[in-house]
C-alpha cells in the first residue's frame, strides 16, 4: 500500500491541517508521497520536501489550480490517485470541498473525518455529533480519507528531504471560475483549528460589538476567537469563526466558553479540549458538565475582571 497526501497551503508553505494529515497517513504504513496542487507554490513544495518520512513530493503548478476550485482540483487528484491505495486530505473547507467530488469521480466511497487508523483498512469515526465512535473497515481497493486534524499530532516540519517532482495538470474543468474572496482578517491571531487557547462567545454576548472583550482576552492569552452557532447565525461573528459540529472542530489546551449553554451541535466541536473553562450566569446550563472549571457568574462583570487580572500578570 501507499499513501498520497492532497496538501492544504498557502504557496509559500504547507497549513498546519497538513502535518497532522502526514501522521495520519504514517499511522497505515506505507511510503507516504505529499501532492502540492497550486500557482506559484514551489514554496510549499519545498516545504512539504523538508517533512521527515514524506518519500516524494508531486508538484503541479499552474494557473488553473490558483484557487483551487474544487473542480479543477477533484480532476487532477482522481488522475493522481491512480497509482495510490490511500489518498488523504484534512478534514476542514480544504478537504472537504473537493474530496467527494474526486470520490466520485473514481467510483469509490469516501472515508470522512476520520479520528484513528487501526489498521491499513480500518479506520474509527465519530457518530451522531461525537457520542459514538463507528470502526470502519473498507473493502474498497482505493480509499478516499479526510482526517480530524485534532485527532493527531503535528507530524515535524523540518529534517526531511525527499524530491520534488512535477506532475502535469488535467487543466480548467470549465464548471466554475473564481468570482471573488471575502476573507476575514484576524490580524496576528493564529488560526482557529490550530490555536493554543481558544476564547468562544455565544448567545449571551448580546451583540458582535462585545466580541472585541474576548479578543482582547484571546490576543493578551496568544489565541483565537471562536463562536457557536447562535452567536454566527445572529450575526455577530463571521462563519468562519463557528465552533460546532457544522463548523470548525478545535482540541486547543485551553478552551474559554463565555455565555455558551453548550448544545451539542457546539460540544462536539470542542469537547476534547484539554482543560475547559465556562462562564454562563445560568448554573444548569450544559456547558458546565464538560467544563473542568465553572464560573456561575454574569459575563459582563467577570470578562472586565478577568481582562484587569490578566494585565496585572502582563
Amino acid at each position: 500500500m501507499n499513501s498520497l497526501i492532497i496538501a492544504e497551503h498557502d504557496g509559500a508553505g504547507l497549513r498546519p491541517a497538513t502535518l497532522n494529515t502526514v501522521t495520519a497517513a504514517a499511522a497505515a504504513g506505507g511510503p507516504v508521497d505529499i501532492a502540492v496542487i497550486g500557482a506559484d507554490c514551489a514554496g510549499a513544495a519545498a516545504a512539504a520536501a523538508r517533512v521527515p518520512g514524506v518519500s516524494r513530493v508531486l508538484l503541479a503548478d499552474a494557473p488553473d489550480y490558483a484557487h483551487q476550485l474544487a473542480e479543477n482540483l477533484a480532476l487532477l487528484v482522481a488522475k493522481l490517485a491512480e497509482g495510490y491505495t490511500h489518498v488523504w486530505a484534512p478534514a476542514n473547507s480544504f478537504g472537504k470541498n473537493f474530496m467527494p467530488r474526486a470520490a466520485a469521480l473514481l467510483d469509490v466511497q469516501p472515508l470522512s473525518d476520520i479520528t484513528a487508523v487501526t489498521a491499513p483498512d480500518t479506520f474509527e469515526r465519530p457518530v451522531y455529533a461525537g457520542n459514538a465512535i463507528a470502526t470502519v473497515q473498507s473493502t474498497q481497493a482505493k480509499n478516499l480519507i479526510t482526517v480530524r486534524m485534532t485527532a493527531f499530532e503535528a507530524a515535524a516540519a523540518e529534517g526531511g528531504g525527499a524530491p520534488v517532482e512535477k506532475v502535469a495538470g488535467t487543466g480548467d474543468s470549465g464548471l466554475s471560475a473564481f468570482a471573488g474572496a471575502d476573507v476575514t482578517a484576524s490580524g496576528d491571531r493564529p488560526e482557529l483549528v490550530s490555536a493554543r487557547v481558544v476564547v468562544s462567545g455565544g448567545r449571551g454576548m448580546q451583540s458582535g460589538g462585545n466580541f472585541a472583550m474576548l479578543e482582547k482576552i484571546a490576543d493578551r492569552l496568544g489565541g483565537a476567537v471562536g463562536a457557536s452557532r447562535a452567536a454566527v447565525d445572529a450575526g455577530f461573528v463571521p462563519n468562519d469563526y463557528q465552533v460546532g459540529q457544522t463548523g470548525k472542530v478545535v482540541a486547543p489546551e485551553l478552551y474559554i466558553a463565555v455565555g455558551i449553554s453548550g448544545a451539542i451541535q457546539h460540544l462536539a466541536g470542542m469537547k476534547d479540549s484539554k482543560v475547559i473553562v465556562a462562564i454562563n450566569k445560568d448554573e444548569e446550563a450544559p456547558i458546565f458538565q464538560v467544563a473542568d472549571y465553572g464560573l456561575v457568574a454574569d459575563l459582563f462583570k467577570a470578562l472586565p475582571e478577568l481582562n484587569e487580572e490578566l494585565d496585572k500578570q502582563s
